[in-house]
């Protein structure tokens, strides 16, 4: 086996973001020596790895010369230069999530049409090149409102998706690739995050329930475990590791799905990556979705998904109408509740629903947490100076 600890081998990870700095806490725990690629100079991981480099994520050369310096590369956001990778797995290059897994992903277009050909169940959908196209859709009537539009490239935290219900709405969006989707009438929105080893070792976290920002459209709360039927958190497990298995996916993949009236279970869209949904495992979980992560792409053995304690995040977002260097208010009385652990994630500058934190509460008793979460949420706040 590799020595991976204390020794000379380097892992890489593509993006400096607060889930490459959370990835970071993990590979200090054992001594793993990291190069982190980022175009920011003030990106959160800076300070947490061993060697840190400014530069473009998208560019060819940049990604490329990065990748020819670790053993594995790894990665915490999705929009990153696929060719670059395809030479570096050509060369032997260890790269998790692979190329030809991310290629089915970073397209949202090609990631609903990948669904449908491997028989996962998903929304219905209708692929259109730009506005115009998408217009003459509607017009035709093969596309009816409301219905769900979403850019092909680029969405997250809630961009690059409205619901759209009238002509007012179609006006608004940006004349992109996108694809129309069918309103689902769900009850819960769901989770499921799926770990799998190169050795095909494969793993399932408990399901989670999703509550959403209605504005902003981005997770306000994660509970764990959902408050749903056995029968349905199992078959969302079972889709959830199908849904990997298809992918090919090593390292951890967040299975977001919708549990419909009827209590059928189908996949919305995938993350191959630590995700906002598996930050709760920090304290609720015997092995988090970081340490998790780790253990899969260096081939190791997986640790217990189980959890210890119920556990709910909360998002720590900006709040509207503040901008500026960020200040966290109150911050003082939370970290005084018992069960309460805010994570800060090092931007210096706040905007309105930026995400820049978030505060997990563990309790036995998953309604207390719920109860509490709801106070950290009043309490809290993100503003500015």
């Amino acid at each position: 086996m590799t020595n991976y600890f204390s020794s000379n081998f380097k892992l890489g990870i593509l993006g400096g973001g607060q889930l490459g700095k959370m990835m970071l806490y993990e590979t200090r725990k054992y001594d793993i020596c990291t190069y982190v690629l980022d175009p920011s100079p003030e990106a959160p991981c800076r300070i947490a790895c061993d060697h840190f480099q400014q530069g473009d994520l998208m560019d060819y050369e940049t990604v490329y010369k990065f990748g020819k310096k670790v053993d594995v590369l790894t990665l915490e956001i999705e929009a990153v230069n696929i060719d670059a990778l395809i030479q570096l797995e050509k060369e032997g290059k260890k790269v998790y999530p692979g190329s030809k897994t991310l290629k089915k992903i970073q397209n949202k277009g090609q990631q609903k049409k990948f669904y449908k050909e491997q028989g996962i169940p998903t929304a219905k959908f209708i692929q259109y090149s730009n506005k115009a196209h998408l217009a003459e859709g509607i017009t035709s009537n093969k596309v009816k409102l409301p219905f769900v539009w979403k850019s092909t490239q680029g969405g997250y935290d809630g961009k690059g998706v409205s619901i759209i219900r009238s002509g007012a709405d179609i006006a608004k969006l940006p004349d992109t690739e996108c694809i129309a989707e069918e309103l689902v009438d769900f009850k819960n929105e769901l989770a499921v995050i799926v770990v799998r080893s190169p050795k095909n070792e494969i793993k399932t976290y408990p399901v989670v329930e999703m509550e959403f920002h209605p504005e902003a459209n981005q997770v306000e709360y994660v509970i764990c475990p959902a408050r749903i039927d056995k029968k349905i958190a199992e078959s969302a497990r079972e889709i959830a590791e199908n849904v990997s298995k298809a992918f090919e996916h090593v390292g951890i993949l967040a299975v977001e799905m919708f549990q419909t009236k009827d209590d059928t279970i189908i996949v919305n869209e995938v993350a191959p990556r630590p995700h906002n949904s598996g930050h709760y495992s920090i304290e609720a979980s015997y092995t988090n979705q970081f340490e998790q992560h780790i253990r899969a792409i260096l081939d190791l053995p997986l640790g217990s998904t189980k959890s210890k304690l119920g556990g709910i995040m909360v998002n720590l977002v900006g709040e509207e109408g503040y901008s500026g260097n960020v200040i966290y208010k109150n911050i003082d009385t939370v970290m005084k509740m018992e069960g309460v652990t805010p994570h800060i994630y090092g931007k210096k500058q706040t905007y309105p629903f930026r995400k820049m934190g978030h505060v997990t509460i563990v309790n036995e008793d998953i309604s207390k947490a719920r109860e509490i979460a709801e106070k950290v949420k009043k309490i809290l706040k993100v503003i500015s100076i």
